[in-house]
């Protein structure tokens, strides 16, 4: 009988970056990592408690030598991969359009990446880059370069599996899990990927799902959504509990927004103490046929209930900061007897 891959998830901010000639920046991967050899576009993980915007321009710095400033979200995916210790990274990969402020480029010393370059549009497809590297680009890989891709990345696979030994194991099986108080009562500390909707119908009325007594933010009013599952795409997610928390159903038109929120250890809902790093993303939905809001989630959930309000009477609710800001930011053109802030 084998043994259970362990999941882990891993939250990586990425720079699309254009120059002047409309090359894009693009960083190799050294000989040391799970895929040595393919290209993929500046950035790397998002430390905890660190904003997902200075995450990128921190890595984009580190990686190329050039100052970036960040203009704005532009999409997110996700993938699954087999790191060295056998278990199953689902990576959620934020995507952001960045500007070169100034410095000069260079190779990452002693890094993850070997390389840096501006490469021309008509180059990408002969070039191994990542799969969602190529997708945010829009680049369908040159079949003789896919091939190679698809066999350097096999043979990254075979080797990791060559490694899994039993100290690797018995390293992993002994991992702290997500939300469970560790040796000594030490806080856990993990991040958390959510997905959230600004939802609204044919009449302008924005959704809403209200926070359940004993978690956080209990009692206000919040944009429907959460916690993304493992393998899941973060819109999917967003769609699964948007069902979930009111009972319809909608479509995802756009990225709003990609957020955090951080404030250092606390109490979870189930009394355990956990050091919790938030990355929110919000979306913007359509319900073309809603229906009457209800909770569809067992008793005990999340969720005390749902509703449909237009956007006046929607600022005067307590609303969780994110929804506030969504609502205000997202549909300013709506605002009115905007409430107090509490």
């Amino acid at each position: 009988m084998g043994v259970a891959r362990v999941r882990r998830r891993r939250i990586g901010a990425y720079g699309v970056c254009l120059d002047a000639r409309g090359r894009v920046l693009l960083v190799r991967l050294a000989a040391d990592s799970t895929q040595p050899g393919r290209w993929m576009l500046p950035g790397g993980g998002v430390d905890h408690g660190e904003a997902p915007a200075a995450a990128v321009v921190r890595e984009i710095a580190e990686e190329t030598g050039l100052r970036v400033r960040v203009r704005g979200p532009r999409d997110v995916y996700h993938d699954m991969i087999v790191d060295r210790r056998g278990g199953l990274v689902h990576h959620d990969r934020l995507i952001f359009d960045v500007d070169v402020i100034d410095g000069e480029l260079r190779d990452e010393p002693d890094g993850s990446t070997d390389a840096a370059a501006w490469v021309d549009a008509e180059e990408l497809p002969t070039l191994p880059l990542l799969p969602f590297v190529a997708e945010a680009l829009g680049v369908t890989p040159d079949e003789t370069f896919a091939a190679a891709a698809e066999s350097a990345a096999r043979a990254a696979a075979a080797r990791i599996a060559a490694e899994e030994t039993s100290a690797a194991l018995a390293g992993a099986s002994a991992a702290t899990a997500p939300g469970v108080a560790g040796p000594g009562g030490v806080p856990s500390r993990f991040q958390r990927f959510a997905a959230y909707g600004l939802v609204t119908d044919p009449a302008d009325r924005v959704l809403l799902s209200r926070i359940a007594n004993g978690y956080p933010g209990s009692g206000r009013w919040h944009l429907p959504g959460g916690g993304t599952d493992h393998g899941e795409h973060a819109a999917a997610g967003l769609l699964r509990e948007m069902y979930e928390e009111t009972g319809q159903r909608g479509r995802v038109t756009a990225l709003l927004s990609v957020s955090h929120r951080y404030s250092g250890p606390a109490l979870g809902p189930e009394g355990v103490p956990i050091d919790w790093h938030g990355v929110r993303v919000v979306f913007r939905v359509i319900v073309d046929e809603p229906t009457a809001a209800s909770v569809m989630e067992a008793p005990g959930g999340s969720t005390a209930e749902a509703g449909w309000f237009t956007v006046a009477d929607a600022l005067r609710l307590p609303l969780t900061e994110i929804a506030e800001e969504s609502i205000s930011g997202q549909l300013a053109g709506h605002r009115r007897g905007r409430r107090p802030a509490v």
